[in-house]
């Protein structure tokens, strides 16, 4: 492993459980056995640091979820919708630290001002809500979802999702055990009447 992948490491663990300004750079210089001069050199600032990390997040999560989406079949669109779902909690335990940078404030704070990480964060969400929007236009041409705004509907579901991918990162509560009523929430917004 390069030295610039294994601040890229420590970093990411660092940011997401410490927090950006709770994370010294003398403290990556440590964990790493890399000077900080030789931090410096690769990335020039802390938020560059941070940047690149936000960078790697959102291709990993895009790729990871692009690719295990792609690679099924769905019966309807609404077994999509519930496959992102599912895939989308497993992605969030698996990628832990990634998810728990995303959910921490500073990346929302500093996309004020920095327009790379602004779409780094676009890029990320409109991979995740795009994913559930196709399902619901699946779901619309099948007749397995009714007819309903689909974006909007689209980032209603994100956000109940989402929100209990949160529960699980700050272990606040089982988010396995909210599944089922999850996945059945889910039904009842994307429910087509005219199939009853």
């Amino acid at each position: 492993m390069t030295k610039k992948e294994l601040i890229l490491q420590v970093a990411t663990v660092f940011f997401s459980k410490n927090g950006y300004f709770e994370t010294p750079m003398s403290d990556l210089s440590k964990k790493t056995g890399v000077a900080e001069s030789t931090i410096f050199y690769h990335f020039k600032s802390k938020e560059n640091l941070f940047i690149a990390i936000l960078e790697r997040v959102k291709d990993d999560i895009i790729k990871e979820f692009e690719g295990y989406m792609t690679e099924k079949e769905f019966d309807s669109g609404l077994d999509m919708v519930e496959v992102a779902v599912s895939f989308y909690l497993y992605l969030a335990g698996k990628m832990e630290n990634q998810f728990l940078l995303l959910h921490r404030h500073y990346p929302y704070k500093l996309a004020e001002i920095n327009p790379v990480c602004r779409a780094h964060l676009e890029s990320i969400y409109d991979c995740l809500v795009d994913i559930f929007e196709r399902g619901v236009l699946l779901g619309q041409k099948d007749g397995s979802i009714g007819n309903m705004p689909t974006r909007k509907v689209a980032l209603i579901i994100f956000s109940m999702v989402d929100g209990i991918s949160r529960f699980k990162t700050y272990n606040l509560y089982d988010a396995g055990a909210l599944y089922n009523q999850l996945i059945e929430s889910c039904r009842r917004i994307l429910k087509n009447d005219k199939s009853e």
